[in-house]
Protein backbone atom coordinates (compact mmCIF):
# COMPACT_ATOMS: atom_id res chain seq x y z
CA UNK A 1 0.00 0.00 0.00
CA UNK A 2 1.38 3.51 -0.84
CA UNK A 3 1.69 6.09 1.60
CA UNK A 4 -0.25 9.51 2.02
CA UNK A 5 2.88 12.01 2.57
CA UNK A 6 2.29 15.77 3.83
CA UNK A 7 5.40 18.59 2.95
CA UNK A 8 4.60 21.78 4.17
CA UNK A 9 6.49 25.06 4.99
CA UNK A 10 6.88 26.52 8.53
CA UNK A 11 7.66 29.26 10.27
CA UNK A 12 9.32 28.96 14.15
CA UNK A 13 5.85 30.08 15.32
CA UNK A 14 4.11 27.49 13.29
CA UNK A 15 3.31 29.74 10.53
CA UNK A 16 1.69 28.05 7.53
CA UNK A 17 -0.05 30.60 5.69
CA UNK A 18 1.76 32.61 2.19
CA UNK A 19 5.23 30.88 2.23
CA UNK A 20 6.38 32.88 -0.22
CA UNK A 21 6.41 35.90 1.93
CA UNK A 22 8.72 34.49 4.45
CA UNK A 23 9.84 31.25 2.74
CA UNK A 24 12.94 32.17 -0.24
CA UNK A 25 15.61 34.10 1.63
CA UNK A 26 16.39 30.39 3.17
CA UNK A 27 15.66 28.50 0.06
CA UNK A 28 19.23 27.03 -1.45
CA UNK A 29 20.30 23.82 -3.45
CA UNK A 30 19.90 21.95 -0.02
CA UNK A 31 16.23 22.51 0.07
CA UNK A 32 15.64 22.00 -3.59
CA UNK A 33 16.56 18.70 -3.56
CA UNK A 34 14.71 17.91 -0.45
CA UNK A 35 11.60 19.17 -2.10
CA UNK A 36 12.40 17.95 -5.33
CA UNK A 37 12.55 14.03 -3.81
CA UNK A 38 9.39 14.37 -2.27
CA UNK A 39 7.79 15.69 -5.31
CA UNK A 40 9.23 12.75 -7.07
CA UNK A 41 7.84 10.18 -4.64
CA UNK A 42 4.46 10.64 -5.67
CA UNK A 43 2.32 10.56 -8.80
CA UNK A 44 -0.71 12.25 -7.43
CA UNK A 45 -1.09 15.76 -5.81
CA UNK A 46 -3.75 15.23 -2.48
CA UNK A 47 -5.35 18.90 -1.80
CA UNK A 48 -7.91 20.40 0.46
CA UNK A 49 -10.99 22.27 -1.15
CA UNK A 50 -9.25 26.06 -0.45
CA UNK A 51 -5.94 24.62 -1.62
CA UNK A 52 -7.45 23.17 -4.90
CA UNK A 53 -9.25 26.37 -5.87
CA UNK A 54 -6.16 28.89 -5.51
CA UNK A 55 -4.20 26.26 -8.01
CA UNK A 56 -7.34 26.09 -10.32
CA UNK A 57 -7.42 30.12 -10.46
CA UNK A 58 -3.20 30.35 -10.85
CA UNK A 59 -1.67 27.39 -12.99
CA UNK A 60 -3.96 26.96 -15.76
CA UNK A 61 -2.52 30.04 -17.02
CA UNK A 62 0.59 30.71 -15.58
CA UNK A 63 3.58 30.93 -17.25
CA UNK A 64 6.16 29.70 -14.26
CA UNK A 65 8.07 26.84 -15.34
CA UNK A 66 6.54 25.17 -13.22
CA UNK A 67 3.40 25.28 -14.61
CA UNK A 68 3.99 22.25 -16.74
CA UNK A 69 4.34 19.94 -13.64
CA UNK A 70 1.67 21.21 -11.71
CA UNK A 71 -1.00 21.06 -14.74
CA UNK A 72 0.18 17.82 -15.98
CA UNK A 73 0.22 15.89 -12.51
CA UNK A 74 -2.76 13.69 -11.32
CA UNK A 75 -4.77 15.64 -8.85
CA UNK A 76 -6.84 14.57 -6.56
CA UNK A 77 -9.18 17.35 -4.21
CA UNK A 78 -10.72 16.22 -1.29
CA UNK A 79 -14.03 17.39 -0.65
CA UNK A 80 -17.77 17.54 0.18
CA UNK A 81 -18.80 20.51 -1.33
CA UNK A 82 -16.73 21.06 -4.36
CA UNK A 83 -19.35 20.27 -7.48
CA UNK A 84 -17.19 19.91 -10.91
CA UNK A 85 -13.18 19.79 -10.83
CA UNK A 86 -12.42 21.90 -13.65
CA UNK A 87 -8.29 22.03 -13.42
CA UNK A 88 -7.02 19.72 -16.09
CA UNK A 89 -6.41 15.73 -14.84
CA UNK A 90 -8.29 16.41 -11.36
CA UNK A 91 -10.78 13.97 -9.49
CA UNK A 92 -12.83 14.25 -6.84
CA UNK A 93 -12.30 12.27 -3.82
CA UNK A 94 -15.87 12.69 -1.30
CA UNK A 95 -14.65 11.22 1.78
CA UNK A 96 -12.21 9.45 3.96
CA UNK A 97 -13.54 6.12 2.93
CA UNK A 98 -13.16 6.90 -0.62
CA UNK A 99 -9.48 7.99 0.30
CA UNK A 100 -8.17 4.91 1.58
CA UNK A 101 -10.10 3.14 -2.06
CA UNK A 102 -7.57 5.47 -3.47
CA UNK A 103 -4.63 5.30 -1.00
CA UNK A 104 -4.92 0.95 -1.74
CA UNK A 105 -4.26 1.17 -5.26
CA UNK A 106 -0.84 0.48 -6.63
CA UNK A 107 1.63 3.36 -7.56
CA UNK A 108 3.90 6.01 -6.11
CA UNK A 109 2.61 7.81 -2.97
CA UNK A 110 -0.28 10.23 -2.57
CA UNK A 111 1.80 13.92 -1.50
CA UNK A 112 -0.20 16.59 -0.30
CA UNK A 113 0.90 19.78 -1.00
CA UNK A 114 0.00 22.76 1.07
CA UNK A 115 -3.62 22.01 2.62
CA UNK A 116 -3.26 22.06 6.82
CA UNK A 117 -7.02 21.64 7.10
CA UNK A 118 -6.90 18.33 5.17
CA UNK A 119 -3.41 17.24 7.15
CA UNK A 120 -4.73 17.85 10.27
CA UNK A 121 -8.04 15.83 8.91
CA UNK A 122 -5.59 13.09 8.31
CA UNK A 123 -3.72 13.17 10.91
CA UNK A 124 -6.75 13.00 13.38
CA UNK A 125 -8.05 9.76 10.88
CA UNK A 126 -4.84 8.17 11.28
CA UNK A 127 -4.52 8.29 7.44
CA UNK A 128 -1.46 10.75 7.09
CA UNK A 129 1.92 8.38 6.66
CA UNK A 130 4.33 10.96 7.15
CA UNK A 131 4.83 14.61 7.83
CA UNK A 132 7.49 16.24 6.31
CA UNK A 133 8.42 19.64 7.84
CA UNK A 134 10.84 22.78 6.78
CA UNK A 135 11.00 25.08 9.81
CA UNK A 136 12.59 28.28 9.13
CA UNK A 137 14.34 30.41 11.46
CA UNK A 138 11.84 32.95 11.67
CA UNK A 139 8.75 34.03 13.74
CA UNK A 140 6.52 35.51 11.42
CA UNK A 141 3.59 36.51 13.72
CA UNK A 142 0.41 36.34 12.29
CA UNK A 143 -1.54 33.85 9.63
CA UNK A 144 -2.62 30.63 9.88
CA UNK A 145 -0.81 28.24 11.81
CA UNK A 146 -0.38 24.50 11.22
CA UNK A 147 -2.11 23.40 14.39
CA UNK A 148 -4.86 24.80 16.16
CA UNK A 149 -6.94 23.91 19.22
CA UNK A 150 -7.34 20.32 19.09
CA UNK A 151 -6.45 16.78 20.42
CA UNK A 152 -3.47 15.15 21.43
CA UNK A 153 -1.90 13.11 18.68
CA UNK A 154 1.76 12.04 19.87
CA UNK A 155 4.50 11.90 16.42
CA UNK A 156 7.43 9.88 15.98
CA UNK A 157 10.52 11.64 14.42
CA UNK A 158 11.52 9.40 11.83
CA UNK A 159 14.67 11.82 9.91
CA UNK A 160 16.00 14.96 10.44
CA UNK A 161 18.80 17.38 9.01
CA UNK A 162 19.61 21.11 9.13
CA UNK A 163 20.73 23.00 6.37
CA UNK A 164 23.50 25.77 5.99
CA UNK A 165 20.63 28.35 6.18
CA UNK A 166 19.43 27.34 9.61
CA UNK A 167 16.14 25.31 8.24
CA UNK A 168 15.60 22.18 9.94
CA UNK A 169 13.44 19.49 7.42
CA UNK A 170 12.02 16.96 9.89
CA UNK A 171 10.16 13.81 8.96
CA UNK A 172 7.73 12.83 11.47
CA UNK A 173 5.10 9.57 11.36
CA UNK A 174 2.91 8.42 13.57
CA UNK A 175 3.51 7.09 16.98
CA UNK A 176 3.60 3.43 17.81
CA UNK A 177 0.28 2.87 20.59
CA UNK A 178 2.05 2.23 24.02
CA UNK A 179 2.17 -1.16 25.28
CA UNK A 180 1.47 -1.18 28.75
CA UNK A 181 1.82 -4.78 31.10
CA UNK A 182 -1.83 -5.62 32.21
CA UNK A 183 -1.54 -7.65 35.36
CA UNK A 184 -3.61 -8.26 38.38
CA UNK A 185 -2.25 -8.72 41.94
CA UNK A 186 -2.66 -8.47 45.46
CA UNK A 187 0.27 -6.47 46.47
CA UNK A 188 1.67 -7.07 50.01
CA UNK A 189 3.70 -4.14 52.03
CA UNK A 190 7.20 -4.59 51.46
CA UNK A 191 7.30 -6.46 48.71
CA UNK A 192 9.16 -6.78 44.79
CA UNK A 193 5.92 -6.84 42.16
CA UNK A 194 7.23 -8.12 39.06
CA UNK A 195 5.01 -6.61 35.59
CA UNK A 196 6.62 -8.12 33.26
CA UNK A 197 8.59 -4.91 32.02
CA UNK A 198 9.82 -3.96 35.26
CA UNK A 199 9.74 -4.56 39.44
CA UNK A 200 8.38 -2.40 41.43
CA UNK A 201 8.98 -1.91 45.13
CA UNK A 202 6.08 -1.58 46.92
CA UNK A 203 7.05 0.70 50.19
CA UNK A 204 5.96 -0.04 53.42
CA UNK A 205 4.67 3.25 54.98
CA UNK A 206 3.47 5.65 52.31
CA UNK A 207 2.77 2.56 49.15
CA UNK A 208 5.37 4.50 47.19
CA UNK A 209 6.54 2.26 44.41
CA UNK A 210 10.31 3.10 43.29
CA UNK A 211 10.59 1.84 39.16
CA UNK A 212 14.17 1.00 38.15
CA UNK A 213 15.46 -1.24 35.21
CA UNK A 214 15.79 -4.91 35.91
CA UNK A 215 19.62 -5.01 35.69
CA UNK A 216 19.63 -2.80 38.89
CA UNK A 217 16.81 -5.20 41.20
CA UNK A 218 18.39 -7.45 43.60
CA UNK A 219 17.48 -11.10 42.87
CA UNK A 220 16.31 -11.13 47.12
CA UNK A 221 12.96 -10.45 47.91
CA UNK A 222 14.00 -8.35 50.94
CA UNK A 223 14.17 -4.22 50.86
CA UNK A 224 16.88 -3.17 49.41
CA UNK A 225 19.12 -0.55 51.48
CA UNK A 226 18.70 2.04 49.00
CA UNK A 227 15.01 2.58 48.81
CA UNK A 228 14.81 2.91 53.05
CA UNK A 229 14.99 6.72 53.12
CA UNK A 230 12.73 7.03 50.20
CA UNK A 231 9.82 5.02 51.76
CA UNK A 232 10.52 5.15 55.21
CA UNK A 233 8.54 8.20 57.64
Amino acid sequence: MRKIVAGLFVSLDGVVQDPHTWHFPYFDDAMGAAVGALMESSDVMLLGRTTYDGFAEYWPTSEDEFAAVMNGKRKVVVSSTLQEATWENSTIVRDLDELRELKAQPGKNLGITGSVVLVRSLLRAGLLDELHLLIHPIVVGHGQRLFDDGETIPLTLASSETFKTGVLNVVYTPARPCVRPSFRAHLRDGQWLDTGVNRVWVGSSRWMRLVAMSKYMPTSSRRPSWTRSATSG
